[in-house]
């Protein structure tokens, strides 16, 4: 092989997920944010979509090694299942025996083990990857699990990963109640040009290169071209074409070698192939990959009395804090890493906290999530955020479109801002997040 002669460890571009090799792009980096947040909420219920090779479950793998000790995890990728045997499944993960139980003795076990964890101080969470392969009777099961509660919250978080049919799936009116347990949910794209430039030596320095320029600058355009920026795609091209070097005795990659790679896969220019489109609501990413269209918000960061920058706002979420891999970027030791988050509808956008060190603060009360209204101000550590809403004037009595779980006003007010608690505005502290 050509681990010798390019002197490198190992094989830099294997196709098994490996999270040591995982390489966060922003958007990879949001993804797994998210996952995160199911550990912050007590209702964490995650969707996370992509096409084949995303880095889907790679980003699983590296989610996993890094959550605290006191989260029993159940993670499942037999999906092609019954509702039986999905049950038998989860249990069987969690130490049971599940295999000569009837559904009803197997959900009486499943209740009580989470009320039992939930007592014991611990977290449960459930991980289904290839989720697109769920029944719609193995969803329902999934929805009456994610409904099992205590007097004070519920006690099973959930992550579902899947390709974008699992996003049209949920979208059933079938799976209405399920859907709008739905917390977060996001569709990974693949990476840009240069995202895919950084991937590939991403990848060499994990696995020796050090330093070492192995694929000329000029072939990151040709392995884009071909592999349209899927990871998994980009591994197999990259890999066959350091074959190719090796056996041509260079000690490194032109575009002659990916010339030679593309012959011997029979490869097809990406663009030319037939793709699926991305899942309705998907969030648009930079870069103009998306369509332009007028933004239903906008949101100006200010201090000290000047406005410092602008983010128009579209279907969607985005992230707010102070780490570079957030939609929104402040820099400033106030502002916690992931801070909070602004979900925006067709009809309404919803600001809710992160878990903050500060907290959010509007008309000086903390709040944790909050109906924005045109005008509102929303203070964030020692910055503010300046909300102009840009749809066509209307009432607020019909919020059809807000996101599942989150009530609209005049539907339920306690539950956008019962968690709301006036207060004074404290001393505000460096964020101590990480």
């Amino acid at each position: 092989m050509y681990i010798e002669p390019f002197q490198l460890k190992e094989l830099p571009f294997r196709l098994s997920p490996d999270p040591q090799f995982l390489y966060l792009s922003k958007q990879h980096a949001r993804a797994k944010a998210y996952m995160e947040s199911t550990i912050w909420f007590a209702d964490g219920f995650v969707v996370i979509t992509g096409e084949i090779g995303a880095g889907k479950t790679t980003l699983i793998e590296s989610f996993l090694r890094e959550i605290p000790q006191d989260v029993v995890v159940a993670q499942i990728n037999q999906t092609q299942v019954s509702a039986v045997d999905f049950l038998q499944s989860l249990l069987a993960q969690f130490g049971f025996a599940p295999f000569k139980m009837k559904k009803s003795e197997l959900l009486a076990t499943l209740n009580n083990f989470l009320i039992e964890q939930y007592a014991a101080g611990r977290r449960v969470l459930l991980v289904v990857d290839e989720a697109q392969n769920l029944s719609q009777r193995v969803l329902e099961e999934i929805r009456l699990l994610s409904g099992v509660e205590t007097t004070k919250e519920k006690v099973l978080r959930i992550i579902l990963a899947g390709q974008p049919e699992l996003s049209a799936k949920l979208d059933a009116p079938e799976l209405v109640q399920l859907n709008q347990r739905v917390r977060l949910r996001f569709h990974l794209a693949a990476l840009s040009l240069m995202e895919t430039a950084e991937y590939v030596r991403h990848r060499l320095e994990v696995a020796g290169a050090g330093a070492r320029e192995i694929f000329a600058p000029d072939t990151f355009a040709q392995i884009y071209r071909y592999t349209g920026g899927v990871p998994r795609l980009i591994n197999t091209l990259c890999d066959t074409a350091m074959m190719s070097a090796f056996t041509a005795d260079r000690d490194q990659v032109g575009v002659a070698d990916i010339a030679s790679a593309v012959a011997e896969l029979q490869w097809v220019e990406y663009a030319a192939r037939p793709h699926r489109s991305s899942p309705a609501g998907a969030p648009r990413m930079r870069g103009g990959r998306e369509p332009a269209q007028p933004p239903l918000a906008r949101l100006r960061v200010a201090a000290g009395g000047h406005t410092l920058q602008e983010l128009p706002l579209l279907p969607g979420r985005i992230i707010v804090g102070r780490t570079p891999d957030n939609d929104l970027q402040i820099e400033s030791r106030f502002i916690s890493r992931h801070h909070c988050q602004i979900t925006t509808t067709n009809h309404a956008s919803i600001i809710e906290d992160l878990n903050s060190t500060n907290g959010l603060y509007v008309r000086s009360q903390r709040v944790h999530r909050h109906y924005l209204r045109d005008g509102d101000v929303v203070l964030i550590g020692r910055h503010e955020l300046r909300y102009s809403d840009e749809r066509a004037p209307r009432g607020h009595g019909n919020l059809d479109d807000t996101l599942p779980g989150i009530a609209a006003p005049g539907h339920d007010e306690a539950t956008l801002a019962g968690e709301d608690v006036p207060l004074e505005i404290p001393t505000i502290l460096p964020d101590s997040q990480s």
